[in-house]
């Protein structure tokens, strides 16, 4: 029985010796590498970091931007200034009554001077060099009236406007024939800017 048992053990190590030899090792293989991802946009580029902005730019950036709008307010107001100050009021000879061209152009002012509340009104009145220094300072008074009263009923403050007469001693053109006289004869204007 002793060799029986013998024979047993050098069978199973002869059948685990076989099991062993008959079992093959893989082959060896490099790895696949694994695929790669399917192509990303690129990731935008970081804007680059701006500096945080100080009082000090800040502050001359706001008084740059106030003194373009100051100036552009200066620009606005001068052309109408010049605007009004370019027109004059054209009366008859000897007359002091206002013409439909002339209402027509105060209308125009008073337009203006609704919108901007700020102008003041100086009305010159003046005429040609034909008659006496008093009779001409007296017509220029009325004929700068009357320019005043048509703006006062289109609704401009009396406040914002004065007359003044200049007669004869500030002619617009000089000359003594028809064309030099209606030139003369007329009121004009000065703008002023209250604070």
């Amino acid at each position: 029985m002793k060799h029986f048992a013998k024979i047993a053990v050098i069978s199973c190590a002869a059948c685990l010796a076989l099991v062993a030899c008959s079992k093959k090792e893989p082959p060896k293989t490099e790895p696949t590498p694994a695929p790669a991802p399917a192509a990303e946009a690129p990731a935008p580029a970081a804007a680059p970091e701006q500096p945080a902005p100080n009082a000090d730019s800040l502050a001359a950036e706001q008084a740059r931007l106030e003194a373009e709008r100051l100036e552009a307010e200066r620009a606005r107001l001068e052309a109408l200034i010049n605007q009004i100050m370019s027109e004059d009021v054209y009366f008859d000879f000897d007359r002091s009554e206002l013409t439909e061209k002339a209402r027509e152009l105060l209308a125009q002012v008073g337009e203006l001077l609704i919108k901007e509340k700020r102008f003041t009104l100086t009305i010159e009145g003046h005429t040609d060099d034909r008659g006496t220094e008093d009779y001409n300072f007296t017509l220029g008074a009325k004929r700068a009236m009357k320019v005043k009263e048509f703006l006062s009923a289109y609704g401009i403050e009396n406040e914002r406007m004065e007359s003044v007469s200049y007669g004869k001693e500030k002619p617009k053109v000089e000359g003594e024939n028809e064309e030099a006289y209606s030139q003369n004869r007329r009121a004009n204007f000065r703008v002023n800017i209250k604070q």
